[in-house]
């Protein structure tokens, strides 16, 4: 479903949104050294694709950040790696898709990550608005018991986004993966969980209402 804000929407990415989309991502390369994002309009479509087969799948489900005053793609944002808990909860965990319609399912846990959004945008409300429906998405319609956030520990500009909300750092897994650059990457991990977060709401407010009018001068833009 589409997610309202008071500047921005959070519309399930779609073939139509291609065209906004590398318009968005247009710029400086080097500004998304961490992040996976299309250049060009045909790399935005395959981007697209692989977005709407992984919420097909119940994978996903990726989002096109608009403003609302004016329907401009600003970047993209998406929830990710759902975890179901059947029954009681027993160890091991079992993670992976629900039986029936993963659809239909509502998970206990989830992962929000890769966002980006165009340079103009950074700086501004928008992130934070985007992070508040999406938390208040997870935490208040699905009562999920935990939202993970993740970033290539290099990555500080979002580490200190994501510290910035409230949430807690889980730590720092050392050679975790490969980054985009081909370096072994170490991965600094965050989570919410829901006892915390009514404080991370009001984290998250306060900070809205203090670039409320860069946010407005953006989106009129």
């Amino acid at each position: 479903m589409t997610l309202v804000g008071r500047f921005v929407r959070l519309e399930p990415l779609a073939p139509h949104h291609a065209p906004g989309l590398a318009e968005a991502a247009q710029g400086n390369r080097d500004d998304y050294a961490f992040t996976p994002v299309p250049h060009g309009v045909d790399e935005a479509i395959d981007y697209i694709a692989a977005a709407v087969a992984g919420h097909a799948a119940g994978t996903s489900l990726a989002y096109a950040v608009v403003a609302a005053a004016n329907d401009r793609v600003l970047g993209s944002t998406r929830f990710s790696r759902f975890d179901y808990w059947q029954g009681p909860v027993v160890w091991p965990l079992v993670h992976g898709l629900p039986p029936g319609d993963p659809l239909l399912a509502t998970p206990d846990a989830a992962e929000i990550g890769n966002t980006w959004l165009s340079p103009h945008a950074r700086g501004s409300g928008v992130n934070l608005e985007s992070k508040l429906l999406l938390l208040a998405h997870a935490f208040e319609v699905w009562r999920v018991r935990r939202i993970a956030m993740r970033a290539d520990v290099r990555n500080m500009r979002s580490r200190m986004a994501i510290e910035r909300l409230g949430a807690t750092s889980d730590g720092v897994r050392r050679a975790h993966s490969r980054g985009l650059d081909g370096a072994v990457r170490s991965t600094a991990f965050y989570s919410i969980l829901d006892e915390e977060w009514p404080l991370v709401r009001a984290t998250i407010e306060s900070q809205m209402s203090r670039r409320r009018a860069a946010t407005r001068r953006l989106i009129d833009a």
